[in-house]
């Protein structure tokens, strides 16, 4: 079972830029994990698992439908495209506001 949690791993990220999570935010984290974990070991999916993982360029939370055996992806909400298109129009915003600053 690959239950990946929603909060970028500390090493990725330096300590100044992690993100505070409220006990609240906190606790809605956990309870969504033990739920894709509860799906996954019910076998309601049949051979795919369901996994959440957060986007590390567009910082999105992404929900993944995945083969158990092969590891590829089945879906995926948003899909690759749209995330790509995220970081495209982020990357964009910030070229304009440097040319603004000139």
């Amino acid at each position: 079972m690959n239950i990946t949690s929603l909060q970028p791993a500390a090493s990725s990220l330096p300590a100044s830029a992690s993100p505070q999570v409220s006990v609240q935010e906190a606790a809605q984290r956990r309870q969504l994990l033990q739920a894709a974990k509860s799906v996954n070991e019910s076998g309601v999916l049949g051979q795919n698992q369901i996994e959440f993982r957060l986007d590390r360029q567009t910082h999105r939370a992404i929900i993944r439908v995945v083969d158990r055996t092969t590891q590829q992806v089945v879906s995926q909400i948003p899909p690759e495209y749209v995330l790509r298109l995220a970081q495209d129009l982020g990357s964009s915003a910030e070229v304009m506001a440097m040319d603004d600053d000139t």
